[in-house]
């Protein structure tokens, strides 16, 4: 039995934290022998709110794609490529765009929830740029025939607006596109240092996975604690405690415990919990430095991936290509052959 294609991938905005590792990654990690996979380094998607800054972008292209390999995604098992260098994607996401209303993009929950959220950037001028990512990310996972998308539940509605799309080609065009399904993710949201319900690059609250010990450190002594304990030896409660958080996650479990007992009892300072906690990130996150490293050494490597990545893809989107032209009557010539 042919394996099912799957397709996820990340903006390019920045270096990915602890939050992309626990939510997506490992879960990309364990899937990438089940499925099929397409990795997309999602540049285009990235300047929809990034256009005025493209160096921004262009830099880290190559911090995202170290990232990956240093997490153990295997090029191997994986066609990871660069969104922008696959013309088909956008041709594509033409042509879908008379299938879809400007009402309907704006109901998109999704969607609504990220432009509340960048009114800073957009104003009340938003771009049609931004508003019609969905249809674009439409094109990206057609255009590879993927079925199986892994999202969270805030991106559902996405992959719902892209079943619309699919669903309303083939009622004109005959039965061209797949239709895929949500895959929803196994990890977990990671809250920030800050206590906030969401980690986030733009939002100077997370750990990335390339810190180095002494850039762990600085961080998790900033990390926000139970404001109500004072003094050392105040009685504290850990579940209020964003140290204790992160210890449920890099520490064992006879630290944690250890950790909830003295916290509560006020026999353990915050700083020693601190302290301890930023040991425990810093050695659970070494074997990724090392094999980063390695990638930061060797850029070529990094690069000859992508070239290969990118022309598999580029290869099957034209095979989806040829298909969506032959249906639409735009293959001139070629069908009179």
């Amino acid at each position: 039995m042919e394996k099912k294609i799957m397709l996820t991938g990340d903006r390019p905005t920045g270096k990915l934290h602890i939050g992309h590792y626990f939510g997506s990654l490992v879960n990309r990690v364990k899937l990438q022998d089940e499925f099929e996979s397409y990795i997309l380094v999602a540049d285009v998607q990235a300047l929809t709110d990034n256009f005025n800054n493209p160096e921004k972008v262009r830099k880290n292209v190559r911090e995202v794609v170290m990232d990956y390999l240093s997490v153990g995604i295997d090029p191997e098992k994986c066609t990871i490529y660069i969104q922008s260098m696959i013309p088909e994607v956008p041709e594509l996401t033409i042509y879908y765009s008379n299938f879809v209303t400007i009402a309907r993009l704006e109901r998109n929950p999704t969607v609504k929830t990220e432009l509340a959220a960048k009114r800073d950037v957009f104003g009340e001028s938003v771009t049609y740029g931004f508003l019609g990512y969905p249809v674009n990310q439409a094109a990206d996972i057609t255009a590879f025939d993927a079925t199986i998308v892994p999202v969270g539940e805030d991106q559902l509605p996405l992959i719902e607006q892209c079943r619309e799309i699919v669903r309303k080609f083939n009622s004109v065009y005959g039965e061209v596109l797949k239709e895929p399904e949500a895959y929803l993710s196994e990890g977990k949201r990671i809250k920030g240092l800050d206590g906030n319900e969401k980690m986030g690059k733009s939002l100077g609250n997370a750990i990335y996975l390339s810190d180095s010990p002494e850039e762990i450190y600085k961080k998790v002594m900033s990390a926000v604690t139970d404001p109500k304990r004072i003094k050392k030896d105040d009685k504290g409660n850990p579940d209020v405690c964003m140290v204790y958080y992160y210890h449920k996650l890099f520490s064992n479990k006879e630290e944690c415990n250890g950790v909830c007992s003295e916290c509560k009892a006020g026999t353990r300072g915050c700083v020693a919990c601190k302290k301890q906690l930023a040991e425990n990130i810093s050695e659970y996150l070494r074997p990724i430095r090392e094999k980063r490293k390695y990638y930061e050494e060797h850029p070529e490597v990094v690069d000859q991936i992508l070239i290969e990545g990118t022309n598999r893809a580029r290869k099957k989107a034209q095979e989806t290509m040829k298909r969506v032209k032959g249906a639409m009557k735009l293959d001139y010539f070629e069908s009179d052959k």
